[in-house]
């Protein structure tokens, strides 16, 4: 594929030789600079403070009415449009913020956020379950997400069914017509008889883990997401002295394991590898990715774990994380290293090398997931009432390449601002705009180089148009979104000018095939500038830029 991109740049180049009386006065970009953008950057100096690529977002939580849509919207006197607008809030928090995503829980009990045909509606939506809200919010989170040109990850929790404070352990308490109530025997009560109790699908069961599967790949075929995601929750979390009641259920399938605890793991492992093949059998394009509990196991445990001493998802979860991302059945891995630097049992900075060392070598992808909510907390430990120790966590990771990107839980908590500390670590790590980490093993086609056809001034900036030639013909492939990127002066800017984000003016979704435009609103009165523009598919793989264009 690489070869095959560099091949095509010249004929990028020569077709649109022909265009450039369309274009207005510019040079012609030099080789060297025009292959910045697809080929290696290995040998320029780049601000550590700016990357040109990495993933920034943070949780949006509906569980619970955890972020969206609050409780408060239920007796709103338009409920839909108090939904939208909250939704519309947390897009607008993640645009100042410099994201370039975000993770949407749309399926938090085995319901729905969309007009499924295999579960009810999601109560989070109205306060009632199973009632029709009105509307279909799904497709207006990911269409709103796509105009700010943010990356929408659905969300989704595979085997939990229920919430204490909703209906806990009672099958009967669940909407009508419900999976677990039309097949009794696939949810199960844990903890049992106790305070917390809910119910969870068993995940032991095959026709429950084809079930689930088939239920979350129904988004996946009709909305047009970018990835799909999943939390920590497999097997629930231990309650102290009971376990999962799922004896029978080894007895009738765990036929050639002496171990439960192993029949378990290969359970989770099924429903990892079959997830991730469905979904790149009906859209390749698609992320799949999860953000497990932090730790996969201790040292003391096995020779290959952590230098911690906490709860262990191997273990606990029965969600064996490092194999997940050593067979690749994964696009990325997200754990939640939610601890600080330097805390005896689970500290950030052992952590962070240590999945940093999983993943190298392989296709997958890695991100931390980041604890906004223990900041400013009284109950957490010293380190979370510094302001800056978010700050130190993000600067932490620039030593581990493989670290990608961040992910920031919840987004209430981001929000909410305590001690300034989101503001410092914005304006110290999120300065500058960034694009989506490009993930080369999934299929691609070259993409030609846009065509600038005006650069005016104006009053509020700089207005500049642009097309797209031969988009998604032939052999090219299709602009889903393009980068614009500004120089001081009416200059050629070095080669290494496109290594990082230092001139990365904004990242704007393709409007339609026809003209495009953007304004520049940061652009000084009576400077001089040069801008280039480049096309970022939908996995934000990016052309050549344009050839320069000047504005005096």
């Amino acid at each position: 594929m690489k070869r095959y991109r560099l091949a095509t740049a010249g004929l990028a180049v020569a077709l649109l030789g022909s265009l450039a009386g369309a274009a207005p006065a510019s040079a012609a970009a030099p080789a060297a600079e025009a292959a910045t953008t697809s080929g290696s950057t290995a040998d320029c100096r780049t601000d550590p403070a700016t990357p040109k690529r990495q993933l920034r977002a943070m949780w949006i939580a509906s569980v619970a009415n955890i972020d969206w849509p609050t409780k408060a919207s239920y007796t709103a006197p338009d409920r839909i449009a108090a939904q939208k607008a909250e939704y519309q809030g947390w897009l607008n928090l993640a645009q100042r913020l410099n994201h370039n995503a975000v993770i949407v829980q749309v399926r938090p009990t085995a319901d729905a956020f969309w007009p499924s045909p295999y579960e009810p509606w999601s109560e989070f939506l109205t306060g009632t379950r199973g009632q029709d809200p009105g509307w279909d919010p799904l497709a207006y989170l990911v269409s709103e997400a796509h105009k700010r040109n943010l990356e929408f990850h659905a969300w989704f929790n595979p085997y939990r069914v229920s919430m204490p404070d909703g209906a806990g352990p009672d099958v009967d308490k669940l909407a009508p017509g419900h999976p677990a109530r039309q097949h009794p025997g696939w949810a199960k009560a844990y903890p049992v008889n106790a305070a917390g109790s809910r119910l969870y699908y068993d995940p032991g069961i095959p026709e429950v883990r084809q079930f689930v599967e088939t239920a979350m790949l129904d988004a996946v075929n009709r909305y047009d997401i970018d990835g799909v995601h999943f939390d920590d929750y497999f097997y629930p979390y231990p309650a102290a002295g009971q376990d999962f009641p799922d004896q029978a259920t080894f007895e009738r399938y765990g036929a050639g394991f002496t171990s439960k605890a192993d029949w378990r793991r290969h359970n989770i492992d099924l429903l990892i590898q079959e997830m991730g093949e469905r979904i790149k059998a009906v859209k390749p394009w698609v992320k799949f990715g999860v953000s497990p509990f932090g730790i996969w196991r201790n040292k003391a445990s096995d020779p290959l774990g952590s230098e911690t001493n906490g709860t262990q998802s191997y273990d606990a979860n029965f969600a064996d994380t490092r194999k997940w991302v050593k067979e690749e059945w994964i696009d990325y891995i997200l754990p939640q290293v939610y601890w600080n630097i330097g805390l005896a049992v689970a500290d950030y900075a052992k952590l962070v090398p240590w999945w940093s060392e999983v993943v190298r070598g392989t296709d997958v992808q890695l991100y931390i997931g980041q604890a906004d909510y223990k900041i400013g907390d009284p109950a957490q430990p010293a380190a979370w009432q510094d302001p800056d120790e978010m700050t130190r966590h993000l600067v932490f990771n620039r030593d581990y390449p493989e670290v990608a990107g961040n992910v920031h839980f919840s987004a209430v908590q981001v929000r909410a601002n305590r001690l300034g500390a989101t503001d410092r670590y914005a304006a110290a790590q999120y300065s500058r705009p960034a694009l989506v980490p490009a993930m080369p093993h999934l299929a691609a086609r070259p993409l030609l180089f846009p065509v600038v056809t005006g650069a005016s001034r104006r009053t509020d900036g700089v207005r500049l148009t642009w097309r797209q030639p031969a988009d998604g013909v032939g052999p090219f492939g299709r602009a889903t979104s393009y980068a614009v990127y500004r120089f001081d002066g009416i200059r050629i800017p070095p080669a290494c000018g496109f290594a990082d984000a230092a001139h990365l003016v904004a990242t704007v979704r393709a409007d339609g095939d026809g003209a495009q435009s953007y304004l520049d609103r940061t652009a000084a009165p009576g400077e001089r500038y040069t801008y280039y523009v480049s096309a970022l598919d939908r996995l934000y793989n990016e052309s050549n830029p344009s050839p320069p264009t000047f504005v005096r």
